[in-house]
């Protein structure tokens, strides 16, 4: 396993890819595309996948379905939205494995997210511990619809012997993220502060919580990779952790994103707002040894590349 696509397992096939016009979908439909798919993007407005029968003539004629589709966001969206994080995920997480195993897909490949580890797990995260409790309780409604994924795949493969998977994401980062400073996640939002912050002469920038807090991120376009190869190779319904395996703490991420922005005032932390999980970061050895995935590209070639990406087109100041 080279850990590239192979456009051999691609050329020619119809995939169809949820959420394939947003920001981890793009990467995966431009890769895909890249080896030679047919691929059909499907998007939310002209597609409720709430809905069986929308999600029936989502995925009719392709042979392997990518589920990115989701409502998500940062802790702030997630505290205001527990309900529709809830229903709407697992929604469209069932209907898309009914309606692909009835429409005759030969693969569904579904995201899933660190957010459906429990709130209390020993690091580096093992698969393994993904069933030992509740998670994170300001994502947990998020974080069990996308543990259900697990559990959807497994069963359908025992009673239907369909081929589905449900890889655990990282934390991911990149050009084209969510830039809202409300419901973006934090990478994103403090980029978004700090360019601002450099732009208007601001000698303050105010960041969420203590700063103490570890996680890992992973660049889109390796994600979008871990899934293609997953979608090629990976057979199992267990999860498999996709990440770097490298936690950075909070504080430590808001130092190199102000260098990189060159931001030379105060940065301050808001105690009064959530930390969130107090470390997150996962083993990554069983995407190593199943799908030959190891991450490329580093943190700060990353952050370099989604700042520089966030100046050539900003979201307007408000």
């Amino acid at each position: 396993m080279s850990g590239a696509p192979d456009p051999g397992a691609w050329s020619g096939r119809p995939v169809v890819v949820t959420g394939g016009a947003g920001f981890l979908g793009t990467a995966v439909v431009r890769q895909l595309s890249e080896a030679g798919a047919e691929v059909r993007v499907i998007r939310s407005a002209e597609h409720d996948l709430r809905e069986a029968a929308a999600c029936r003539e989502a995925v009719d004629g392709a042979e392997v379905v990518f589920h990115l589709a989701a409502r998500v966001g940062g802790i702030g969206y997630n505290r205001r939205n527990p309900a529709p994080l809830a229903y709407d995920n697992l929604e469209m997480g069932s209907n898309l494995f009914e309606q692909s195993r009835l429409a005759g897909v030969s693969k569904l490949v579904c995201a899933c997210s660190v957010c459906a580890y429990p709130h209390h797990t020993p690091v580096p995260f093992s698969e393994d511990e993904i069933w030992n409790g509740y998670p994170e309780p300001s994502n947990a409604p998020y974080g069990l619809a996308k543990r259900m994924l697990l559990v959807l795949s497994d069963a359908y493969r025992r009673q239907y012997d369909f081929d589905s998977c449900a890889p655990v994401m990282a934390n991911l980062y990149g050009p084209n993220d969510n830039y809202d400073l409300e419901d973006s996640h934090v990478i994103a939002a403090m980029i978004r502060k700090y360019v601002e912050a450099v732009d208007r002469g601001d000698d303050q920038v105010t960041n969420w919580g203590t700063g103490s807090p570890t996680r890992e991120f992973l660049y889109v376009e390796d994600a979008a990779r871990a899934l293609v190869l997953a979608g090629e190779t990976l057979e199992t319904s267990d999860p498999v952790n996709i990440g770097t395996g490298t936690e950075t703490s909070i504080r430590d991420l808001a130092e190199t994103i102000a260098e990189l922005t060159g931001f030379e005032g105060e940065t301050v932390w808001d105690s009064s707002r959530p930390d969130g999980q107090p470390s997150r970061y996962l083993d990554v050895s069983r995407a190593r040894e199943l799908i030959g995935f190891e991450a490329q590209v580093g943190l700060a070639e990353g952050l370099e590349e989604t700042v520089r990406a966030y100046r050539a087109d900003p979201v307007p100041a408000q």
